[in-house]
């Protein structure tokens, strides 16, 4: 990773980079991002929105290369990738809203995403064309054909320059393989399979075979009175093509390795950390839900984000977390009008930095938070376009609990609940992170 200018303090100091997105006056249900996604080399960095759009997003070659160097995007491509549909058998409508997009590594000059809303998953080729082949023999060049008998002479086609067009075409669409609604895919390190998981199930995939995939965890009881869990978020190892996450609402992740068994319903290991009893309350069990878990770039750590924090796990250890961060802690106090209001089931994400020395999660009012791992400072900033200048310094934010509050603190009675950060993304290689704020995309980079 890039050396970054850091403060007096060891950390990092973060500028503005770019905002995308329309102004908050004109936005419609169908513009709020749904998902945010860099691909392998963060050369491209995608989003989903409720209204089933995918956006890609292209670095700038002149910011890339530029000294100081900056972290700028283009649009590269826009197109639709999932409409509404109507379940007849269930009298349900499925929305055509983005739920998860992965990258595949690049093998050739396209690249490939998986994109999934509740019930289809599709295989997207991203290519680029910038030359046509003019001077057909057997039709002309609108494409209608000739008529034979005005063929006189055999033509050399010849390859001319146009301008560049980015191609979005389905590729594969995998559909009907489940019963619920799919918050989860991710593609195995071996780049042929992937996984898909739903509430209950997760389901194997072959990326070239659309009409068949292996359940390979089924954790619905027989008697759906008994259910006690459902899975909330599953991934694959990065490099151990055999091993898979999941974690569920009760706040527990299991450790799945599909070479002991070809039905993962017997963990390999089960990370969880013991409630402290005097923290117990009617909200404990909803807190504690795993809303995201995500393994580290190295495949030795994962972290896992609950309500109130993001907890690191070392794979080797399954009783309790090797370090816990407390993202809103303030909010333990408000439980109850979260409860009243929804906010307490949001689903926020989490991520690694580029060489896992960090992590940043979102949190309300347009916040999200990094946690420095080496110093264990935390940093909380806020997305807004006020400071939609590049370079512009982001300044520390603090959240106030008491009554008196100092100049530059905002008190947690000032919070604005209806904005909230749940999807962010950090640059595989580079301090550059992309964090969705409704229908807004910021980046912001390290000051160089």
């Amino acid at each position: 990773m890039d050396c970054a200018e850091t403060s007096s303090n060891g950390d990092i100091q973060w500028c503005f980079s770019q905002v995308k997105g329309t102004l908050e006056d004109d936005v419609t249900e169908a513009d709020i991002i749904s998902c945010v996604e860099f691909n392998h080399d963060g050369d491209l960095l995608a989003t989903g929105d409720k209204g089933g759009r995918v956006v890609i997003f292209q670095r700038d070659p002149i910011s890339k290369n530029s000294i100081p160097r900056r972290g700028e995007y283009n649009v590269y491509s826009t197109f639709q990738s999932h409409e509404p549909e109507f379940d007849y058998l269930k009298s349900l409508e499925i929305e055509e809203k983005i739920n998860k997009i992965r990258w595949l590594k690049r093998k050739n000059p396209a690249h490939f995403l998986l994109s999934t809303n509740d019930k289809t998953i599709k295989l997207w080729k991203v290519s680029e064309r910038d030359k046509r082949v003019e001077g057909y023999n057997t039709k002309e060049e609108n494409g209608s054909i000739r008529d034979p008998a005005c063929i006189t002479s055999l033509r050399v086609p010849s390859i001319k320059p146009m301008e560049l067009m980015v191609e979005a075409s389905p590729r594969r669409i995998f559909a009907n393989a489940h019963t619920y609604h799919i918050n989860s895919i991710s593609v195995n390190s071996d780049q042929e399979t992937y996984l898909s998981a739903d509430d209950l199930r997760i389901n194997l995939w072959h990326l070239e075979i659309t009409d068949q995939s292996f359940n390979i965890v089924d954790i619905k009881p027989t008697n759906m009175e008994e259910l006690t869990e459902v899975i909330t978020a599953a991934e694959f190892h990065p490099a151990e093509c055999n091993v898979l996450v999941y974690s569920s609402s009760k706040g527990t992740i299991r450790l799945c390795d599909m070479r002991s068994a070809a039905l993962c319903d017997q963990h390999s290991k089960l990370f969880e950390e013991q409630e402290d009893p005097t923290n117990r309350s009617f909200f404990s069990e909803i807190i504690s839900s795993i809303s995201d878990v995500k393994l580290s770039h190295s495949g030795r750590y994962m972290i896992s984000r609950d309500y109130l924090s993001v907890k690191v796990w070392d794979l080797q250890m399954e009783t309790k977390p090797i370090e816990c961060y407390p993202v809103h802690e303030y909010l333990r106090s408000k439980l109850c009008s979260l409860y009243e209001n929804d906010c307490i089931f949001d689903k926020f994400e989490c991520c690694w930095s580029g060489n896992d020395s960090a992590i940043m999660t979102g949190s309300y009012n347009n916040f999200f938070r990094v946690f420095d791992r080496t110093t264990k400072r935390d940093l909380t900033l806020e997305a807004a376009r006020d400071i939609a200048k590049p370079k512009t310094l982001l300044k520390p934010r603090k959240v106030s609990t008491s009554g008196k509050r100092k100049k530059d603190e905002i008190s947690v009675d000032c919070l604005d609940f209806n904005k909230k950060i749940l999807h962010t993304a950090w640059h595989p290689s580079e301090n550059v992170v992309a964090v969705a704020a409704t229908n807004n995309l910021f980046l912001f980079q390290d000051k160089l």
